[in-house]
């Protein structure tokens, strides 16, 4: 890929409140990245060969070709409640993420792992509130009880910020998930694959990276 997307708004122009908006959008693009850059989009549209895969939340704050600074086909990406990859059971219903990380570790021989998380997570938020009693919707509720011996261990630990401590472990247990799949245990084993942790705060734009020995996040510096 050449240089990155430069296009930039004003804060004005980037609020997208109706589908108008969106419209309005799509005629930026296309006659702004786009245009700028046909042959590269055209490329791509024979196919995709990225290196990294990145399960993000799907928080609208946490973007994460913009975090990282890529192009289209550079990244991909499986975003859902909490950043949360679903241990392998034996009647696989948590089988949407699993089936991406399938694809990208056996058929785009990604060489890269990276699970992202976030500052003020709502799905973190509602695996604290459901421990309290007081779980959160029809879906939320099941969804993030992947997290539930997770909280249980860091609650156990008396916290000064649970919420932000549980954010760091939950990557931790997703990690440890994605192990649990035999196509991710081989290629890590293989060498061909590398999981990684991180942690994006959303308000000074700020990334941790997760040290893979210790659990320990640490700021990145930029």
């Amino acid at each position: 890929m050449s240089a990155l997307f430069a296009a930039s708004t004003s804060n004005e122009e980037a609020f997208v409140h109706t589908i108008q908006d969106l419209k309005a959008g799509y005629k930026k693009f296309r006659s702004g990245a786009y245009a700028e850059q046909t042959d590269q989009y055209r490329e791509l549209g024979t196919g995709q060969d990225p290196d990294v895969m990145v399960i993000s939340c799907a928080d609208s704050r946490v973007e994460p070709a913009e975090i990282f600074a890529a192009n289209p086909g550079q990244l991909f990406v499986v975003r859902n409640v909490a950043n949360l990859v679903h241990a392998r059971d034996a009647d696989q219903t948590a089988h949407s993420v699993a089936s991406a990380v399938e694809f990208a570790v056996t058929a785009l021989k990604v060489k890269h792992i990276v699970v992202l998380g976030h500052a003020a997570c709502g799905g973190v938020k509602a695996c604290l509130s459901a421990g309290n009693g007081q779980p959160i919707g029809e879906f939320i509720a099941p969804w993030v009880e992947a997290l539930d011996a997770t909280r249980d261990q860091v609650l156990a630990s008396s916290p000064a910020d649970p919420q932000t401590a549980l954010e760091h472990a939950g990557v931790g247990t997703s990690l440890d998930n994605l192990m649990s799949y035999s196509f991710v245990r081989d290629a890590v084993t293989a060498g061909t694959l590398e999981l990684h942790g991180a942690w994006f705060n959303i308000g000074p734009g700020e990334l941790s990276w997760r040290d893979p020995k210790t659990g320990e996040f640490s700021l990145f510096d930029a």
